[in-house]
């Protein structure tokens, strides 16, 4: 018994390496898979990307979070319900796409599958972005910045680890919000806002938040003696 313990430690620590590395890499390689594809202009979004080249690697990278969050059980219950509605939301954004804008994308040479989805499953999409990023931003908040032994002070580094998970929260809480005031106020008074891409680098932001996060929880930096 003694010697599963520190082997399935050493498995979760892997496991949330990864989870971050896939959260800090997937807008990386969207953009530059879709410029080495010809298309050299920004998306207004993250997930405007799956009507590029790029769908099968945006819809893959999904997967693959959604399938290391659903093999994530953490300490008890609440890691692991959490892990189940994070995977459950993250295959809701890679399999109900959002609509795509005739004006714009369709008549770039970033077009690949220009179609227009019905406006219930545009709503599923961002239901399930808004609910999957909540449910990061409650691991970052209050699951990681447990201590595992209520009764023991904590190490300086778990105080470490701690700052950066109430940072990188806050930080998606932030993008969230922000995202949110873009899409119901300030797109239709300032549609020039368009031009900048915010809703991008807010949602890039966000996933580099939530990667840091997973990456500092499974110890890359900040590491226990």
């Amino acid at each position: 018994m003694s010697d599963q313990k520190p082997q399935m430690l050493i498995s979760y620590m892997l496991l949330r390496k990864l989870i971050g590395c896939l959260g800090i890499l997937l807008p990386i390689i969207l953009v530059f898979g879709a410029f080495a594809s010809n298309c050299q202009t920004i998306q207004g979004s993250i997930s405007d990307y799956y009507h590029t080249e790029m769908r099968n690697i945006f819809v893959g990278i999904l997967c693959a979070v959604a399938l290391f969050m659903f093999t994530y059980k953490g300490y008890d219950k609440r890691d692991a319900i959490a892990g189940n509605l994070a995977c459950f939301f993250a295959l809701g954004v890679a399999f109900f796409p959002t609509s795509v804008d005739a004006s714009s994308l369709c008549t770039t040479d970033c077009a690949e599958n220009c179609i227009t989805y019905g406006e219930w499953i545009k709503i599923v999409h961002f239901t399930s972005a808004a609910l999957f990023f909540s449910v990061l931003i409650y691991f970052s908040l209050f699951l990681f910045r447990e201590p595992r032994k209520r009764s023991v002070a904590l190490p300086e580094a778990k105080r470490k680890r701690n700052f950066v998970f109430k940072v990188c929260g806050y930080v998606m809480v932030f993008c969230v919000f922000a995202i949110a005031l873009y899409h119901f106020v300030l797109i239709d008074n300032f549609p020039e806002l368009a031009q900048l891409n915010l809703v991008f680098w807010f949602e890039v932001i966000a996933l580099w938040a939530f990667g840091i996060s997973w990456l500092t929880k499974g110890q890359f930096v900040l590491k226990d003696n």
